[in-house]
């Protein structure tokens, strides 16, 4: 009796077949990539959201709200992390890519006004750290 032990590979490949899918063709792989590029930019526009200061809250309300969307921002943080654990070098491009262009439209001067830009209001949430 021999048992087949299979260990998993700890290095970023190439390619759209991946084991966790029950398809690996092209269109499937294409709308991950899309997912964590898009997932990614979610993260870097609730980072830099401005919601709670613009409305009128009182403190129990604004605290809910920002613990909500603290809650949300992790959760999909979360999610793009694992799919850049997946060891696929598309899906951290795709990552890296959606997070430096949400930082482009959300946190840069770029699109903002001078009055709003970036540090001279805090946002609604803290940075995210390591």
């Amino acid at each position: 009796m021999h048992q087949k032990t299979t260990t998993a590979s700890m290095t970023f490949f190439w390619g759209k077949n991946r084991s966790s899918s029950s398809s690996d063709n092209l269109d499937s792989y294409i709308l991950d990539l899309v997912w964590v590029f898009l997932l990614s930019m979610l993260v870097e526009c609730l980072s830099h959201t401005r919601l709670i200061s613009s409305a009128g809250f009182n403190d129990v309300a604004a605290g809910l709200l920002q613990t909500l969307m603290y809650g949300a921002r992790i959760g999909v943080a979360y999610l793009v992390m694992l799919a850049v654990m997946s060891f696929n070098v598309g899906a951290l491009i795709a990552a890296v890519a959606g997070y430096s262009v949400g930082f482009l439209v959300f946190g840069s001067r770029v699109f903002r006004k001078p009055e709003t830009a970036m540090y001279g209001k805090p946002t609604d949430l803290p940075p995210l750290s390591c």
